[in-house]
């Protein structure tokens, strides 16, 4: 049967076949290029856990630096055991919506160059525009902040977007998580003022101080869970 081109009878059927084909064509390249697209958000993550200990690996160097560094990846409980499960593939922005004694937390343990070993762990929590999330390292002493790396997904440029500079990251450096014994995540304050209690703080971005509110209550909701882990690590 011979369809005028004119009628509306062809034009459904020509959009229906066009749509089908250009929908399998992208299905298609999708599917071919799902396990390139996940490599690169892998060593995106990797380069982003590397820098919480200042180490920053040329592109090419990321996976080989990653599994020269990272010696150990494993899931801790509330309760500071090691539990069952891949550190690496546990989606902490998931994990952050349950209750902190059903969350898998997960450990990356480091060894740098000169044998010293850093324990990292991952942070998530939400700025004024959106998720910011990072990487906190720890000396072996468990307690003492050898580096930190936070990222954003759409901070304001030159305001809560400033988390991601090392003038702001820097400053966590040899903090205290542990005061007189007691648990205490580093504090986010305004410049100039100081905190409440007795834990150690660092100046807040100015004009950033949503984004910065979101910083220390990332830090509190997500590293508390760890006192546990933290504390039998301190006491061996």
């Amino acid at each position: 049967m011979k369809i005028n081109k004119q009628s509306n009878l062809y034009t459904v059927i020509y959009i229906i076949v066009l749509v089908v084909v250009v929908g399998t064509a992208l299905a298609f390249t999708s599917m071919s290029l799902r396990e390139r697209q996940q490599a690169n958000i892998d060593a995106d993550k990797m380069r982003q856990i590397l820098a919480s200990v200042h180490i920053v690996p040329e592109k090419a160097d990321i996976l080989s630096d990653f599994d020269r560094y990272v010696t150990r990846q494993y899931l801790v409980d509330a309760a500071g055991n090691e539990a069952a499960g891949d550190a690496f593939a546990v989606n902490v922005a998931a994990q952050i919506k349950l209750p902190a004694d059903r969350r898998e937390l997960p450990v990356y343990e480091c060894t740098l160059a000169d044998g010293t070993v850093k324990y990292i762990l991952p942070v998530y929590g939400a700025g004024l525009w959106g998720p910011i999330w990072g990487y906190v390292s720890l000396d072996a002493d468990a307690s003492t902040v050898y580096g930190a790396y936070f990222a954003h997904q759409g901070e304001t440029p030159g305001l809560g977007a400033e988390i991601e500079k090392p003038a702001f990251q820097d400053q966590f450096r040899g903090k205290q998580l542990f005061k007189d014994g007691r648990f205490m995540p580093v504090a986010v304050v305004k410049a100039g003022q100081k905190p409440a209690g007795d834990e150690d703080y660092v100046d807040g971005i100015s004009g950033g101080t949503i984004t910065s509110k979101g910083v220390g209550a990332m830090l509190d909701d997500c590293l508390s869970p760890y006192q546990n882990f933290l504390n039998k690590l301190r006491n061996r």
